[in-house]
């Protein structure tokens, strides 16, 4: 496994992260204490694999969206008040959207209908993208650091590390939610 991190460990972040943001960074942030990544590099790597990621989902949603909820009525009452919520607070939601772990499709989705401007996305998708890789890279890096991870050990217990991981990122994703949620007055459903 160490061979094949070394010849493609930041595609298969770029890609991890592209599907799975935090599980994918923290596996690789985690191994940056024994050599196995480079700390600036699994930052980079990491969140060019979820701003690519993000951006697909938002044009999807700016190119055919609309389209796609006006021909189904149901879909469109319930999603309008996402919608409403995300135009209600707009700068929270860009800074912490890619926290909200299980968000991460919906929520570029829903901010490519809106009427956001492409150059204040730009910078929002690079300024909170950069502080969400280096702040789950420094957990992960912490992780391997405390754990002393090595990839032999991802090898041999690659379930219950991702499980684990995976956990964590959902935690954190929880922790956001009730956080973003009570500065907005809003109730947990």
């Amino acid at each position: 496994m160490e061979e094949f991190l070394h010849q493609y460990g930041y595609l298969a972040l770029s890609i991890g992260t592209f599907f799975e943001g935090e599980t994918a960074i923290l596996v690789a942030s985690s191994l940056v204490p024994s050599g196995v990544f480079d700390a600036p590099q699994a930052v980079l790597f990491g969140f060019l694999g979820s701003f690519v990621s993000d951006w697909v989902y938002f044009l999807i949603g700016r190119l055919n969206g609309k389209y796609f909820v006006d021909r189904r009525p149901a879909l469109k009452a319930k999603l309008l008040p996402a919608q409403e919520f995300f135009e209600r607070n707009r700068l929270q939601v860009l800074i912490s959207y890619r926290f909200l772990y299980g968000f991460r499709i919906i929520l570029p989705i829903i901010i490519g209908m809106s009427t956001i401007r492409l150059r204040d996305l730009f910078f929002y998708s690079i300024a909170a993208g950069l502080f969400w890789a280096a702040v789950v890279s420094t957990v992960g890096f912490l992780a391997g650091e405390l754990f002393q991870l090595q990839a032999s050990h991802f090898e041999e217990n690659i379930l219950f590390i991702i499980a684990g991981f995976g956990c964590f990122g959902m935690l954190v994703g929880y922790g956001v939610k009730r956080f973003a949620e009570a500065r907005m007055g809003l109730k947990s459903q």
